[in-house]
């Protein structure tokens, strides 16, 4: 005659087994290599301690995508259920990359287009609706035009940090 015991998973063996994952805390944020990335995260959960449910964020020559698909996943991490996001640059090769990022994307939630175009115009369009959050990497040379086009683009602009050597 076999016991019941003798069969069964031991008890501390049982518990790993069936121990739900851990989900990833909003408090976690993602790793973002971007200087702007702790200012972007600051004021996403702003906009979502001030009960928004929704969220629109531009980033203004873009690149490859990174830091847009970042805050993507994080403003969804802290609970947004509406993200809209532009991404708009100049080269080609990177736009086509950060479209590349963005397919892995499967969420209704998340809206993100790359865009390849002329900044000032892109961002003349988004003055009719500003965004919250505009993403840029700003300029020493930039002309008063294009500095005037990423002021009236949306409510919060994050610029690189200045640094002082």
């Amino acid at each position: 005659m076999t016991h019941v015991a003798e069969h069964c998973i031991a008890g501390p063996l049982l518990r790993r087994a069936i121990r739900p994952r851990r989900v990833a805390s909003a408090r976690a944020r993602p790793r973002c290599r971007d200087r702007r990335w702790p200012e972007v995260a600051a004021a996403l959960v702003s906009l979502r301690a001030a009960r928004r449910c929704s969220v629109r964020i531009v980033d203004a020559d873009c690149g490859s995508g990174a830091l847009l698909l970042c805050a993507v996943r994080y403003a969804r991490a802290l609970g947004f259920t509406a993200i809209e996001a532009r991404g708009i640059d100049d080269t080609p090769a990177l736009v086509g990359r950060a479209r590349a990022s963005a397919m892995v994307l499967h969420d209704a939630a998340i809206g993100i287009t790359f865009e390849k175009g002329d900044l000032v115009r892109a961002l003349d369009e988004e003055a009719d609706f500003p965004a919250d959050i505009v993403m840029w990497h700003g300029c020493a040379g930039c002309s008063a035009e294009e500095v005037q086009a990423v002021a009236c683009a949306g409510h919060r602009l994050i610029a690189d940090p200045v640094v002082v050597a």
